[in-house]
């Protein structure tokens, strides 16, 4: 009769315990110490092998049997020749170097290619690759025997909607590797960016040490320019919070683009934008042009902007000075703004050029027509970038800041004219009239305030974790 496993097991423990005992009448203190240990083990082990689960002999047993496939050389060799068919594709990205010639760059992008490396120095296209500019990234895809199948290269420009990308390409003919090269253009993918900063000495320093582009910066000091005095108001402790767009071109963040939304708590208050462009058109047939607005849906815009140079310190106001090159008392009827050569200078209106040339004290200049009787006047140019005619909307580059004409360095002499009398151009920009939402763009915008109030308590949150 067969036992169950637990009193098979009791038995066994027995039978052990008889053979230690006879040992301990020949050997008691060596064994006694192992007793116990055993005597516990035995004990949990007694506990342990309750049966939990059936007998595995009870269990149902089940034959599978499946066909397998002889050996076929056929099969064999199309797997072969599949593999042998298959090449590798290896890509490596540099960037260029001022010393860079064909060859040194191919070789680290380890291409071992002598036509490719032919073509390169011979087309036209090319020679833009190695014109010394340092900092481009060239990507290169190459096969498994080092071959050149692909090259690209991102090109500079001043486009804010698209992008150009040079590429030499390989094809194989039948009398040898033919190159090909050719411009592309792309448009950028664009994402928003949050970020936020505390001023602890200025507010460049501040954007230096989040790692915020210099370019978000000046938007932010000129969209905040009518409430705070960037030169002289900016108090150890104040902060903003920023969403702005940032273009990529293949996957590579190329630029910093609009700022989208901004907040700077300036001694305690707080001043919010946001970028709107409603949609449609006006009553003349002209599409709304965007702009920046508070949250609570009160406009920033207005008809002239403040500066016709961006982020500027104004060196001669609308006043009486002593003339640096005539040595003599006489009214300043405009303003001075500092600006290195070739700085933009940008109109501050919707408007028309009346004059772009030369006139003996200004040197190079532009006249612009406004709206009631207006005229601004842009002098001492380096460059002029309209010509006579033209129709100019705010915020358009109209020429480069220069030392032309009568002027000791270089810098922007700015006047306005109201029915051809010099006026101070600081009160006329803040006089000038707002430009409010459209009615019928208010449910719109109200949506999108929502959405730019909660981006920039998110992106408030970046400065406290980064202080913690």
């Amino acid at each position: 009769m067969r036992l169950p496993v637990a009193s098979q097991s009791l038995l066994t423990l027995s039978r052990v315990l008889s053979a230690i005992a006879g040992s301990l009448r020949h050997h008691p203190k060596r064994v006694a110490t192992g007793l116990a240990v055993l005597l516990l083990g035995t004990g949990v082990t007694a506990f342990g092998v309750a049966p939990l689960a059936p007998d595995a002999a009870d269990l149902p047993v089940r034959q599978v049997l499946e066909a397998v496939q002889p050996f076929s050389p056929q099969s064999a060799k199309a797997q072969t020749d599949a593999l042998a068919d298959f090449n590798f594709k290896l890509f490596r990205t540099e960037s260029t170097r001022s010393s860079d010639t064909t060859s040194a760059l191919l070789r680290r992008l380890n291409i071992d290619d002598a036509a490719a490396e032919a073509f390169l120095r011979s087309d036209r296209l090319t020679y833009r690759m190695l014109d010394g500019s340092p900092g481009r990234s060239v990507t290169a895809e190459a096969s498994e025997s080092q071959q050149l199948l692909k090259l690209s290269m991102r090109l500079p420009g001043d486009d804010e909607q698209n992008f150009q990308r040079l590429v030499v390409e390989r094809s194989n003919t039948a009398s040898g590797p033919r190159f090909t090269a050719r411009i592309e253009t792309a448009p950028y993918t664009r994402s928003a960016q949050l970020a936020s900063a505390t001023v602890q000495t200025t507010m460049f320093a501040a954007i230096d040490d989040a790692g915020i582009p210099d370019g978000v910066g000046v938007q932010i000091a000129e969209i905040f320019s009518g409430d705070i005095d960037f030169r002289r108001a900016l108090r150890k402790g104040d902060r903003f919070n920023v969403v702005y767009e940032t273009l990529e071109a293949d996957g590579e963040v190329v630029r910093a683009g609009r700022v989208l939304s901004a907040e700077f708590v300036n001694e305690g208050k707080a001043y919010q934008a946001m970028w709107f462009q409603p949609p449609g058109k006006d009553a003349a047939g002209v599409a709304f042009k965007g702009g920046y607005y508070g949250l609570d849906g009160r406009s920033r815009n207005r008809a002239f902007l403040s500066s016709p140079v961006e982020f500027s310190r104004i060196t001669s106001g609308f006043s009486m000075r002593f003339h640096p090159v005539l040595q003599t008392w006489r009214a300043h009827n405009g303003t001075d703004f500092a600006a290195a050569t070739g700085t933009p200078a940008r109109t501050i209106g919707d408007g028309e050029v009346e004059f772009a040339g030369v006139q003996n004290g200004y040197g190079n200049v532009v006249f612009i027509k406004h709206a009631n009787n207006h005229e601004t006047v842009y002098a001492h140019l380096s460059q002029i970038n309209v010509r006579q005619g033209q129709k100019v909307s705010q915020g358009q580059t109209i020429g480069l800041v220069g030392a032309t004409g009568w002027a000791t360095g270089p810098h922007l002499h700015f006047e306005v004219r109201v029915n051809g009398m010099q006026q101070d151009p600081m009160t006329i920009a803040k006089n000038s009239d707002v430009i409010p939402v459209p009615a019928a763009a208010m449910p719109q915008f109200r949506q999108l305030a929502d959405g730019f109030r909660n981006q920039l308590q998110a992106a408030a949150t970046i400065d406290q974790t980064r202080a913690e």
